[in-house]
């Protein structure tokens, strides 16, 4: 895992290593290891290096290909074994064991459609002089990210938003997102950021600059496919199929040349992917090196390590629990903020800085996590409301009876879900709601149809699924999950989202994936083969909740904070003496910091 940046000069002015070093130098947390630069008249580009696979300097970047392409790359190919000996096969050799020479072979050999053979997580740049064009990619599902500024005069990228400012002075909000956020409680993606004019590249998106007449074009070059002959499996081939699936896509993220770890709660997506990791690292007899790490919470009614250390001792997996107190959050309140560059939705955040500051602490570079499990196993209750509508009234019934089963949420819960995120009109009354505090003249601004497009997507199944992987959730969580792992140095790898495991859960019957009164049916089927019922059926969800009442206590300070904002003065109807709905106030309070940390205006 790296950090890329490049910077390109339409007026033809030659780029300073100076320029791309204060870029860089933006990014030494991501890849302390190693930097490189490399410059061609006006396009420089600018590498971090965290090393991970070949740790040798022949692997360093920016990575030339015969003396042509120039690539930078943030990263994994976990499937680069596989296309390094196609490549072979077609004459190709090699002077690394590294992705990155994969990457850049690829590219050479399959052009632009290089992208359809990798399976990993990436973000790069190739430098192309047979076309004097800049080849950048993200991937399919956004893991990595890739920000981008573009004026008159020039073009810039980097893997954060901070390197960006480096050269460019942008203090303008952008006022569309800042608006969503507070409202939505997450911005829908857009390929648009907090600030104003700098964007970032969507997933399954290509972006190819032309360097002789500075235009790109962006295009999307994969989209989630769905699978009829999945669909009509039983449930047996179904949760078989899930898991020789799940297991490919460990086996593939375990590849690397140091230390490995996972992530640890005492839910079912991470005790599933510890399960099975340790079932393979036993096998090839590395388990010895393997670390599963848990954030316990002073408030023992969230608290999970009791269960996590379950798993562990049924596992008999080397476990390592912290708890973070109130004064370490209170110490890195605005660090966090500010290498997060932009709001974010709530304290939840900081449990996950914590793990993987504790990770960084073990020397684990290579980190596992359930990140996209709920997403594409209808995990969240409120995919109640897509299953309701499309079942049956019989169908409706039966699931409504089991629903407490299901989610752990009352019958009359379930309806009231239903009722908020599949009927338009009573979505629009929520928004309002929501709204209150807004000057009128500010909400009649926002734009609600991607919201609008959520809620017809709840018609069916796949194409909600596919909407909250693509625009309306998982992009968020995904940020959230690379600011708080590269803050550390740690790459963190997400088994759930390997795209061959996405396209398989969201084409399997979706009487599978919520079966017999669970949710995630055929995840607990296959871990009820290795761990207890009190895990493998246990209906509580809590997932990285933090201790409110300790960390976060109502105080005039916070209030304070939120009524000097300059940004919430003008958009508020009124100034705030009490704030009954914690999130909102999260929110307002976070906008409040933000705008002084990066000094941002209206």
């Amino acid at each position: 895992m790296c950090g890329i940046a490049g910077f390109i000069n339409k007026n033809s002015i030659p780029i300073s290593e100076e320029s791309l070093k204060k870029m860089t130098d933006k990014l030494s947390h991501r890849g302390p290891d190693a930097e490189g630069f490399f410059i061609h008249e006006n396009i420089g580009l600018g590498h971090r290096r965290l090393s991970i696979i070949d740790v040798s300097e022949a692997a360093n970047q920016p990575f030339t290909w015969e003396d042509k392409q120039v690539l930078v790359f943030n990263g994994a190919i976990y499937n680069y074994l596989e296309i390094r000996e196609e490549l072979i096969q077609n004459n190709y050799t090699f002077k690394t064991n590294s992705d990155t020479e994969v990457l850049i072979a690829a590219y050479h050999f399959w052009g632009r459609d290089c992208v359809q053979k990798f399976n990993g997580m990436w973000a790069f740049a190739i430098f192309d002089p047979r076309n004097n064009t800049l080849f950048c990619s993200r991937d399919r599902f956004g893991v990595k990210p890739f920000y981008y500024y573009v004026d008159d005069q020039k073009f810039l990228f980097a893997s954060e938003i901070k390197p960006i400012l480096e050269i460019e002075k942008v203090e303008k909000v952008n006022l569309q997102i800042l608006l969503q956020y507070l409202i939505f409680s997450m911005p829908y993606e857009t390929g648009e950021t907090f600030f104003d004019q700098i964007l970032k590249l969507p997933g399954s998106h290509n972006l190819v600059y032309d360097l002789t007449t500075n235009t790109f074009e962006i295009y999307r070059y994969y989209d989630i496919p769905y699978k009829e002959e999945i669909n009509q499996l039983n449930i047996d081939e179904s949760i078989a199929l899930f898991e020789k699936e799940f297991e490919n896509s460990i086996k593939l993220r375990l590849r690397s040349d140091v230390k490995i770890g996972s992530a640890l709660s005492g839910g079912l997506d991470s005790s599933y992917v510890v399960s099975i990791a340790s079932k393979i690292l036993n096998e090839s007899k590395k388990c010895d090196n393997f670390t599963a790490v848990t954030v316990g919470s002073m408030d023992d009614d969230n608290d999970e390590s009791t269960l996590a250390k379950v798993i562990t001792d049924t596992l008999k997996v080397n476990h390592d629990i912290v708890t973070p107190k109130s004064d370490e959050f209170e110490d890195t309140f605005e660090e966090v903020i500010m290498k997060h560059e932009e709001p974010f939705g709530g304290i939840s955040v900081y449990m996950q800085k914590f793990l993987m500051k504790e990770a960084n602490k073990l020397g684990i570079k290579v980190f596992l996590g359930g990140q996209g499990a709920d997403e594409v196993l209808l995990g969240y209750s409120k995919y109640t409301a897509g299953y309701l509508r499309s079942h049956s009234l019989f169908g409706k019934i039966k699931f409504l009876k089991n629903v407490r089963s299901h989610y752990n949420i009352s019958m009359m819960k379930a309806i009231a879900i239903y009722l908020c995120y599949s009927n338009t009109f009573v979505n629009k009354l929520f928004f309002r709601i929501n709204g209150r505090i807004l000057k009128d003249k500010y909400y009649n601004t926002i734009d609600f149809s991607k919201a609008q497009n959520l809620t017809k997507s709840y018609k069916n199944i796949f194409e909600l699924q596919k909407h909250e992987i693509f625009y309306s959730h998982l992009p968020e969580l995904l940020k959230w999950e690379d600011k708080n792992s590269m803050a550390y140095s740690v790459e963190s790898r997400l088994p759930f989202l390997d795209y061959k495991l996405i396209e398989l859960c969201l084409s399997i019957n979706n009487n599978y994936k919520i079966g017999e009164g669970w949710s995630k049916y055929i995840l607990r089927k296959n871990l009820e083969k290795v761990l207890p019922d009190e895990i493998v059926y246990n209906k509580r969800k809590i997932g990285f909740e933090p201790p409110i009442k300790y960390w976060w206590p109502r105080s005039e300070e916070i209030l304070e904070t939120i009524n000097n904002s300059k940004i919430i003065k003008e958009i508020s109807k009124k100034k705030f003496s009490f704030i009954a709905d914690r999130e909102l106030e999260w929110r307002l309070y976070n906008i409040a910091v933000w705008e002084k940390l990066y000094n941002i205006k209206m």
